[in-house]
């Protein structure tokens, strides 16, 4: 499940998630920047920073096309390995990237110099950080051999996981793509656009991880928006007191108990 924040990994977490999604364009979009770049990667790296002390299940990290050459790449990398990110997803797109979403432009990296990056990251982080490689091949019009042909490379070049990503509402192209990989390293699909499709069909597939990649930062904004459509329309909040969480809902995330629970622990005891 994505998330963009300290909050937001923390809810994923206590419904059930048993992996996080730290995604580029939610991250982005919360500091106020488009999916382009704008926001630098240390402002990345101090989120997902947040992000991972929040929760306690492994945070994969979308590294965008890796902020520049291999040493930007790497520099990154050995960042979020620091902070405790399991791993980074890097896409084969020069720097820099737009997201796959916005406009018909998506040059794509030279297969051998985007190789490179993928070493440099292999080579700087711990043996145990995972490196997926994101193909855009679908996205930029370029059909399915050029999809595969990339995936080989990028294996050979130490990614342990291919994310396969399409834009189209169907997922015939992805299903097509894991078919002929014959899951020769792990699958994973981004199911933002052919959201119809149910599950099970990935797992039929062979497909090893879906994400979830934006949702939680979008219904952010449409429940803030209608909440705050109605506050200010009404000029009072008798109405939607209960369509929102309560405080003591938002104490429990962030963990009011455990500091009541340090202060009864540390701080001295006054007589009354």
């Amino acid at each position: 499940m994505e998330a963009h924040d300290a909050l937001s990994a923390a809810i994923a977490q206590r419904v059930g998630f048993k992996g996080l999604w730290a995604s580029g364009l939610s991250i982005s979009s919360a500091l106020g920047f488009r999916d382009a770049n704008e926001a630098s990667w240390t402002q990345i790296v101090d989120v997902v920073e947040r992000i991972v002390d929040a929760a306690h299940v492994p945070v994969l990290v979308d590294g965008d096309s890796g902020f520049g050459n291999f040493n930007n790449a790497r520099l990154v990398a050995k960042k979020l390995d620091q902070r405790g990110a399991a791993g980074i997803c890097l896409e084969d797109k020069r720097f820099p990237k737009m997201n796959s979403f916005v406009g018909d432009r998506h040059p794509l990296a030279d297969v051998d110099e985007f190789c490179g990056r993928l070493k440099a990251v292999k080579d700087t982080t711990a043996p145990d950080f995972v490196l997926v490689a994101r193909i855009e091949a679908l996205i930029a019009g370029h059909g399915l051999a050029e999809a595969l042909a990339r995936a080989e490379a990028y294996a050979d070049a130490g990614a342990d996981a291919i994310l396969i990503h399409s834009r189209k509402s169907v997922p015939d192209e992805i299903l097509a793509f894991a078919s002929a990989w014959n899951n020769r390293r792990p699958v994973v699909v981004v199911p933002t656009k052919y959201y119809r499709t149910p599950v099970s069909m990935f797992r039929d597939a062979k497909i090893s991880t879906v994400i979830w990649a934006n949702h939680s930062i979008r219904a952010a904004v449409a429940g803030m928006r209608e909440i705050c459509a109605h506050i200010h329309s009404q000029e009072g909040i008798s109405a939607i007191e209960d369509q929102i969480a309560s405080l003591d809902d938002l104490f429990d995330l962030v963990g009011y108990d455990e500091l009541a629970e340090a202060e009864h622990r540390y701080l001295p005891r006054r007589p009354v």
